[in-house]
């Protein structure tokens, strides 16, 4: 009679541990699809966020503004760089307290920000175009170059997103430049859009 108290208990003990195991089974196959899920999302490898400063203070400050009437003190600023899983870069830029209702463009740069507009260099070009200034079409576009203008609403903010197929090469991306007017594509003038307002330091990977 004890034996089989015995056996009965094993046989039960036995078919918990298989509940468990079962259980535990389920869960590992839930996690490994949301591990799965999460590699489809992008990495974040930085988030640069700040306000305008004067340009004389631009060897301190992480953003400066070049014109106070169009990219007024204070005014907010920040870039998200994205590293896709495909190997692409994903770049938000968001803008707060500039005009109202208005069109800005904006690019990365190759350089930091510094106490004057040219400081910050020419555009990043994933293809640099051998002839510089670069304003032509084949090399000075959006699938090339990093292309962020934005149209503000009525309280001055805006935001814009770029994606590319490519990544920037080590150290040779350093800022976002906002422009006084949107990017122009044709040949002569592509990449151009006019005076430099503001500039804001990101230390694209």
């Amino acid at each position: 009679m004890a034996r089989h108290k015995l056996t009965l208990k094993r046989k039960r003990l036995i078919a918990a541990v298989a509940a468990v195991g079962a259980v535990a089974g389920g869960l590992g196959i839930a996690a490994g699809a949301n591990a799965s899920e999460s590699k489809k999302q992008p990495v974040v490898k930085i988030v640069v966020r700040s306000v305008l400063a004067p340009a004389a203070t631009a060897d301190v400050a992480p953003a400066v503004t070049y014109d106070t009437t169009l990219a007024p003190l204070g005014a907010r600023v920040q870039v998200k760089e994205e590293l896709r899983r495909d190997g692409g870069t994903r770049i938000e830029l968001r803008l707060r307290d500039l005009v109202a209702n208005r069109a800005y463009g904006a690019h990365v740069h190759t350089k930091p920000c510094g106490r004057l507009p040219a400081d910050a260099g020419p555009h990043y070009q994933d293809q640099a175009d051998p002839v510089q200034p670069s304003v032509d079409p084949e090399f000075a576009n959006p699938d090339n170059e990093v292309w962020l203008d934005v149209n503000t609403n009525k309280d001055g903010s805006a935001r814009a997103i770029a994606t590319v197929d490519w990544r920037f090469r080590a150290g040779g991306a350093r800022s976002v430049v906002l422009h006084e007017k949107s990017t122009a594509t044709h040949e002569g003038h592509a990449g151009t859009a006019g005076a430099r307002l503001a500039c804001v330091n990101v230390p694209f990977k």
